[in-house]
């Protein structure tokens, strides 16, 4: 299995972003699947790595190709790859994100993107209750290096039904719940690229823990599944 990757990867992004369009594409068709190929091979063998202190039911490439039905911009192409790494539910929540684009755009995330209503309110509830141990875990130093702090969206005072003088009203407020970790282009095509990416996915390890135990279990921590 293919542990780096190719460096060929971003030159050929790079031509692409500049002759987007269906024509050169299907002129240079050869390369990219060999590019592709590859690229997927990687993801796939990341996530064997991933399987080692995790579980992971699915590796997820997405294609190049662009959806334009809604959008302003009709460039038929993708000039990134992309991958999701989804975690075995429903019992185990989060996942895994690995972004690849030339020009020191790639980077990795991880978290909640889109958590639905039930999940949403439920994780606030637990944060209104008691926030000492997520604080402990985002505020860990080795977990603040490699992550930072919360990235994403989220309302401007107060969702309804929290006071916005709650002192964990910062928590409470978010909408999503994602950390960020940019990368160069020395850094994803290093032949360590595979084992540093897995090292950062570890370190997110226990906030996926409690936030698996927050969102299995209800506000008295019982368990919401039937042993």
């Amino acid at each position: 299995m293919n542990e780096t990757i190719p460096r060929e990867t971003f030159s050929f992004l790079n031509r692409l972003s500049e002759n987007n369009n269906r024509e050169w594409f299907t002129e240079n068709k050869k390369e990219f699947k060999e590019i592709e190929r590859e690229v997927k091979q990687f993801y796939n063998q990341l996530g064997e790595y991933l399987n080692k202190h995790d579980q992971i039911d699915k590796v997820k490439v997405f294609r190049i190709y662009r959806d334009v039905r809604f959008s302003k911009d009709k460039t038929p192409y993708k000039t990134h790859f992309g991958g999701s790494f989804n975690r075995v539910k429903p019992r185990l929540r989060g996942g895994y994100y690995l972004h690849i684009q030339p020009n020191n755009e790639s980077f990795i995330a991880t978290g909640f993107w889109d958590p639905n209503r039930e999940d949403l309110l439920r994780i606030r509830k637990e944060f209104e209750m008691d926030d000492t141990e997520i604080r402990k875990i985002i505020n860990k130093k080795s977990f603040k290096d490699t992550w930072g702090g919360f990235v994403g969206d989220e309302v401007k005072t107060a969702p309804k039904g929290f006071s916005k003088e709650h002192a964990a009203i910062d928590l409470i407020k978010k909408k999503q719940f994602i950390f960020t970790k940019k990368l160069t282009d020395k850094e994803v095509t290093s032949s360590d690229f595979m084992t540093k990416a897995d090292d950062y996915f570890k370190e997110i390890r226990p906030f996926f823990d409690y936030m698996s135990e927050v969102l299995t279990t209800d506000l008295n921590g019982v368990s919401l599944f039937d042993d």
